[in-house]
């Protein structure tokens, strides 16, 4: 069976279709005005939720940015216009507001329950390309998303309108983050699964080794029992602290190889031969990216945790981080 081949046309096609769709946005951006602000306030003083709706192409960037606006700070959910009419407009509410996408502005499912939605008292905010159109005139705010041409070489299937439509949505959404304050760790909280979330709502004592688990010994110990707490705590280094369990230093598997390479004997030494003097140290409640950020910025891969009277309160390393997937 012979196989279809590209034309050599294709690239330049390519690019065409992408510098198409990059003027509809950089246009877009032009067109910005007063009522984008609008429809801000809308959302903003909105004490429902907003919905999102949209038939065809413009449904499936609808419920981009319904997830997005969800994912931000503003509650949203999509409604698809066909179902809404079979009993799903019982999920919008007079408090909420409706963000309505159509292209050309006369979506019959769409138009059906607009009517209805107004009875209700929601506020509708349309994104359409034709400020003329039914759906835009019934608006309460409009916002213009028109295109000079799609990108589509018959100039048909929706293209460069549908990237102008979903970077439209980006815009609001966050221009209303930014409104809202919405900050990293309000991210992450909406973000608990993902890398993010782990990052920015893991502290280091979630992942730190604690009572039994923190390798130490004290100040008058000799090196070949440190060995013996190293090797049994298995972090590549032991704290050594005063009876108070104060930290007074820190002795790693690098001092270690710097002894061996001095010839040092190292069945004579103590502890405090060859420890770390005043190690960096880290709190329970700091973020555990600040210890990978330690780590890294200081080529070390240890770190005892202390809490505010520099009491050992647990210790950690890097593979604690990577097994946490904070990295």
């Amino acid at each position: 069976m012979s196989q279809i081949q590209p034309s050599s046309k294709a690239l330049d096609l390519a690019r065409q279709v992408l510098r198409i769709e990059a003027d509809a946005v950089r246009v877009l951006a032009e067109r910005i005005d007063g009522d984008f602000v609008q429809a801000l306030v809308l959302i903003l003083n909105c004490h429902g939720r907003v919905i999102v709706s949209g038939m065809g192409k413009s449904g499936h960037v609808g419920r981009k940015i319904a997830s997005t606006l969800a994912s931000t700070g503003t509650p949203a959910y999509f409604v698809h216009p066909a179902e809404a009419s079979h009993g799903d407009l019982g999920m919008i509410t007079r408090d909420d507001v409706l963000i309505a996408l159509s292209y050309s502005g006369e979506s019959a499912e769409l138009l059906t329950i607009v009517p209805i939605i107004k009875r209700q008292g929601a506020k509708l905010i349309s994104m359409t390309g034709h400020a003329q159109s039914s759906l835009a005139i019934e608006s309460d705010v409009h916002l213009d998303a028109a295109v000079a041409q799609e990108a589509c070489p018959l100039n048909l299937a929706p293209t460069a309108s549908t990237t102008a439509a979903l970077a439209l949505g980006d815009a609001l959404a966050v221009a209303l983050l930014d409104a809202r304050g919405f900050g990293p760790e309000d991210f992450a909280r909406s973000h608990p699964g993902g890398s993010l979330g782990r990052r920015l709502l893991t502290h280091v004592r979630d992942v730190m080794r604690v009572g039994p688990a923190i390798p130490q010994v004290f100040a008058a110990t000799s090196l070949p029992e440190a060995i013996l707490e190293m090797s049994r705590g298995g972090i590549g280094m032991t704290a050594v602290v005063t009876p108070e369990r104060r930290v007074k230093g820190i002795v790693t598997d690098g001092d270690l190889r710097r002894a061996f390479a001095r010839n040092l004997d190292l069945r004579t030494l103590s502890v405090t031969d060859i420890m770390g003097q005043q190690p960096r140290s880290i709190g329970p409640d700091r973020l555990a990216v600040e210890a990978v950020a330690m780590m890294e910025q200081h080529k070390i891969n240890q770190l005892p945790v202390v809490d505010e009277s520099g009491i050992l309160v647990g210790a950690l390393n890097m593979h604690d981080l990577f097994k946490a997937k904070v990295i």
